[in-house]
């Protein structure tokens, strides 16, 4: 299966308008170096200037193609890090160990983590951190690179022209989309058809990754869902790897296998159906709450940093718990796990029941997203349009 890699190839140029007499707003350009003028009333500026947005344009260009250059190698394997700066392959097992599989793994780790891992001292951690470094983008970037980058992002289709619609084309790779409802509002259902769709061309064509806390994953689900979209059910049942967590100890451990199965085949999903079912029987009461969201805090961070480096969309179902002080006109319910969840989660849907067959997904928070509500429907093979209108 072919890895797809958004590579955003933005060729801009800057360009000059001399001694505009009209009273359209002026927009801002990229900052040039001053110019010079052929006389005092600036004759020649209006060349200057151009001359120097080409260059800064240039300079833009030259810094996307460092930027993917740098990310191209911060996600390949941390071996590629061996007999750099006398970095030994038995330093990069023992990184392996604990869930470090990239360059950038070893980049965004902090050197306290790097120097606690057995048979890493201090100054190994340094060193490590030091070369890995150099080889990611780790510091500034002009944001129009970003902005290139950002259009070129993956995103999975969830099945629903307005579903898609609602969230800019899909579920967004590389970040963390958090569904949160009460039981039977479509959370699991569409974590399945996920699984499915992220193996189709443009829609990530990678494997999928379901983590399940709560025993409700169902593969011959997969299958009428693969059938909608003309596939074989057996050949997407075999592209979904799956496990189930038992405590929230094992959920986290899971992440390190997750990295490993990462690090040798191109995934494009990781699902947690739901992230946190296991804290609520974990840790009770008032007395554990602080450490529950420490550990809650790292899971999360744990996602966040897989997102990250392999470029796959995590998707985390979560549960809800009723809000009796909200008033008449606010939501019913609200969502376990405080603002650790809260801030942690790039996009947060609020799925509720709708009439029929039909939920309804509001955009609950995201930082591009509007917030806004489309219905979809929940059906045999999957999901569908909404069945009627369903305000």
């Amino acid at each position: 299966m072919s890895r797809a890699r958004g590579r955003g190839r933005g060729r801009g140029r800057g360009k000059s308008k001399a001694d505009d007499d009209d009273d359209t707003p002026a927009v801002a350009a990229p900052i040039a170096a001053p110019a010079v003028g052929d006389d005092e009333h600036g004759g020649g500026q209006g060349v200057a200037t151009g001359e120097g947005e080409g260059a800064v344009a240039a300079a833009v260009d030259s810094e996307e193609a460092n930027y993917l250059n740098k990310a191209a190698s911060g996600r390949e394997g941390s071996e590629k890090l061996i007999g750099v700066n006398k970095i030994t392959a038995g330093e990069i097992e023992k990184l392996k160990e604990v869930g470090i599989f990239t360059v950038e793994g070893v980049a965004h780790a902090t050197i306290r983590t790097l120097s606690g891992i057995k048979g890493i001292g201090e100054n190994k951690a340094l060193n490590l951190h030091k070369t890995a470094m150099a080889m990611c983008n780790m510091s500034f970037c002009p944001a129009k690179v970003i902005a290139n980058s950002r259009a070129n992002r993956i995103r999975v289709k969830t099945g629903c022209d307005s579903l898609n619609a609602l969230l800019g084309g899909g579920i967004e790779a590389g970040g963390i989309t958090e569904l949160f409802g009460e039981f039977r509002t479509g959370k699991t259902q569409l974590c399945h058809e996920l699984c499915v769709t992220c193996q189709m061309p443009g829609s990530g064509e990678g494997r999928a990754m379901y983590i399940d806390t709560e025993g409700t994953f169902r593969p011959e689900r997969l299958v009428p869902i693969a059938e909608k979209y003309g596939m074989d059910g057996e050949g997407v049942t075999d592209n979904v790897c799956y496990a189930r967590a038992y405590n929230s100890d094992h959920q986290t451990e899971l992440l390190v296998t997750a990295c490993a199965l990462m690090a040798e085949s191109h995934y494009a999903l990781l699902v947690v159906d739901s992230a946190t079912n296991l804290y609520r029987t974990d840790y009770v009461g008032r007395g554990e709450l602080a450490n529950r969201q420490v550990h809650l805090a790292k899971f999360m961070r744990n996602l966040q940093r897989i997102a990250d480096e392999f470029g796959v969309a995590v998707v985390i179902t979560n549960q809800v718990v009723a809000n009796p002080e909200g008033g008449p006109f606010a939501q019913a319910c609200k969502p376990i796990g405080g603002n650790i969840i809260a801030h942690a989660s790039t996009t947060r849907l609020y799925l509720r029941k709708g009439s029929g067959k039909n939920r309804v997904c509001k955009v609950y928070d995201s930082p591009c997203l509007a917030e806004e509500e489309a219905t979809f429907s929940l059906n045999d093979n999957g999901i569908g349009a909404s069945t009627e209108d369903d305000a």
